[in-house]
């Protein structure tokens, strides 16, 4: 299984608009065969900094889920609304071994 954890940061004045985008390209991605979990979190503290956890299989999954378009409609949506690039650290599940 692989874990992505991506780490957004968002300016202010499009918080959110990035909340409702990411809230649609969720919805669609936890129904992506494949998929485990596609979980969203806030920064209690800083509003605009996200991090997103991202769990798929196997690989050919994780690749599916950026050919989707929802995937692509998000990611070129709001990339403009970021203070700096979006950064995707890949992880190698290793509990819970299995879904």
């Amino acid at each position: 299984m692989i874990a992505t954890i991506v780490h957004v940061y968002v300016k202010p004045e499009h918080v959110e608009a990035f909340i409702v985008a990411t809230k649609k390209n969720h919805e669609s991605s936890i129904t992506e065969a494949g998929n485990l979990r596609f979980d969203i979190l806030q920064d209690d503290k800083d509003p605009g900094k996200f991090v997103l956890y991202e769990a798929y299989e196997t690989e050919q999954a994780v690749a599916a889920h950026k050919e989707t378009a929802h995937y692509l409609e998000w990611r070129d949506l709001v990339a403009p609304w970021m203070v700096k690039p979006r950064e995707g650290i890949k992880h190698k599940m290793l509990f819970p071994a299995k879904k």
